[in-house]
């Protein structure tokens, strides 16, 4: 019996530990390059699952090219062999960069913002821009695209430029020391560095190029692919204003990269990209969530912004004009903090839901709306009979991306489809909800919302901290909804805006910026040669 147990300690010990050659064999054998598919070829899924080829895949498929698995959907993602060389050339770029960032002073980094924003305001550059984002918005339109994000006007390029001139003056953790441990004869120092490459994909917004390069104020490189709308856009102020100020600054030019791609698969390559040392993805939920996971799977780490939509709780308690003001101002324009979900208590519903809906048609008279005061309101089922039946019999137009639509002013929504952001173009939209008490809107948020900006508006101190203990949310106040941006709010630049949909940030808060992308090193100094432990 002793002798057998020695005989199979000795078999699962060369199962576990193969010589290294054989490994090799066995290795090789294993794995090997992908060169073609068939419809109906099994890819494994999360080790447990398979997804079968598709046979438009398979007819894609060339040698050299890539499958990506999202394990969260078990969906195929074809990666053309341009897509993944554009992509690694970029990173590479990138990488090269950062081994020389550390060498650049913050004098450097600072007189690139200072170039840069100067640039821009150069109203030679600025026209070249122009000229670009103007085929840019034709050839959307002309796809039925929604523009209102694309057009490069004024005021967005005041707000790059004073984007990109808060980072001039701004502290970098790099170099920093954040905190000293003082012992008897050693020390040791926690002092802040460089992170590494940081990998965007953003949606097609030109301004969001100038946002990128605000990790280069801790030291850090950025290769960013960009939404296909804005390409061109982005482009042109590559080549007129943002290359030429890296290279007056003294900085390497591969410090930001960009990958020229129009299509989806370089994001996809990009968040897969092992040298990352960051991903951050922004734009629609569905396509955020898929970024995200492929981050995931390589081990990446990611900060998402996809899914928005603010929503309001109006309570018993409310005073009613606050309320009215509250909504009216959160609706002034789209973007993710925009009111998407007001719900009213029931108790006040007669008087709260009228000053709702006339705030909300005041929105819409501010706006560009070729209707004046029309809007557009989805009434939870159940509760129509809070809303004016004139309002539900109503047709108003509404401008969607590819144009006007005569639509019913309101109508019906079921519960379970509170979560959906309405994207408008210039007719507020929103859905509304009767609950019965801040619980009630509290658990209706947790449940529905993507788990991002709450309000409640309210005369209660106490029914606010019950509404703040109950929420699942980043972001809570007592107002309008349009207060949550780094910008605005914190006096940073921001990179994104992160919801709880996906689980709680470790560490920090909702607003991603520059100046938060770091590292720490702990570097250690001893006065006695003779310490030991």
């Amino acid at each position: 019996r002793r002798q057998g147990s020695r005989r199979a300690c000795i078999f699962l010990s060369s199962l576990a530990r193969p010589p290294a050659r054989a490994l090799e064999r066995d290795m090789a054998g294993a794995v090997r390059v992908l060169e073609g598919l068939a419809a109906g070829d099994r890819i494994l899924v999360g080790g447990d699952r398979f997804a079968a080829v598709t046979p438009e895949l398979a007819a894609k498929f060339r040698n050299g090219d890539a499958v990506l698995v999202v394990e969260t959907t078990g969906e195929l993602l074809h990666l053309p062999a341009a897509e993944r060389k554009a992509t690694a050339d970029a990173v590479g770029r990138a990488e090269a960069a950062f081994s020389q960032m550390g060498s650049a002073t913050d004098e450097q980094i600072s007189q690139f913002f200072v170039k840069f924003s100067a640039r821009l305001e150069d109203q030679a550059v600025w026209s070249e821009v122009l000229q670009a984002n103007g085929r840019d918005v034709a050839a959307a339109k002309a796809k039925g695209r929604s523009t209102t994000r694309l057009l490069a006007t004024e005021k967005m390029r005041q707000d790059m430029v004073e984007g990109l001139r808060g980072w001039v003056g701004a502290s970098s953790r790099r170099g920093a020391v954040l905190e000293t441990v003082q012992h008897e004869r050693w020390s040791v120092e926690l002092v802040g560095a460089a992170l590494g490459v940081v990998g965007f994909v953003f949606e097609g917004r030109p301004n969001v190029l100038a946002d990128a390069t605000g990790v280069l104020r801790g030291g850090n490189t950025v290769v960013f692919r960009i939404g296909s709308d804005a390409l061109g856009t982005a482009r042109t102020i590559m080549a007129k204003a943002l290359e030429p100020s890296l290279v007056e600054a003294g900085l390497p030019s591969g410090a930001v990269s960009l990958i020229d791609s129009a299509a989806h698969a370089s994001g996809w390559a990009l968040v897969s990209d092992r040298r990352l040392a960051l991903a951050v993805a922004r734009g629609s939920g569905p396509a955020v969530a898929t970024l995200g996971a492929l981050a995931r799977q390589a081990g990446v780490p990611a900060s998402l912004h996809g899914t928005g939509g603010a929503w309001m709780y109006g309570s018993a308690s409310a005073d009613k004009d606050k309320f009215a003001s509250a909504v009216e101002c959160s609706l002034d324009r789209k973007v993710c903090n925009t009111l998407n979900v007001c719900c009213v208590s029931r108790k006040r519903a007669a008087e709260l839901v009228p000053a709702a809906l006339g705030a909300v048609a005041k929105a819409a008279r501010r706006g560009e709306a070729s209707s004046p005061g029309a809007y557009k309101l989805h009434v939870v089922a159940g509760d129509e009979g809070h809303v004016p039946e004139e309002l539900r019999a109503r047709k108003v137009l509404v401008k969607r991306a590819d144009g006007e639509h005569e639509e019913q002013q309101v109508e019906t929504l079921p519960e379970a489809e509170l979560g959906r952001e309405w994207e408008w173009e210039e007719t507020p939209e929103l859905s509304l909800k009767i609950v019965d008490d801040a619980e009630h809107a509290a658990a209706l948020f947790n449940r529905y919302s993507p788990q991002f900006v709450a309000t409640c508006i309210s005369e209660d101190p106490k029914e606010h901290e019950r509404f703040y203990n109950k929420t699942n949310a980043p972001f809570v106040g007592n107002g309008f909804t349009r207060w949550v941006d780094g910008q605005y709010a914190l006096d940073r630049p921001e990179l994104g805006l992160s919801n709880w949909e996906g689980g709680r940030l470790f560490g920090r808060g909702g607003v991603l910026s520059g100046d938060s992308v770091y590292t720490v090193r702990a570097r250690a100094t001893q006065t006695d040669p003779g310490l030991r432990r």
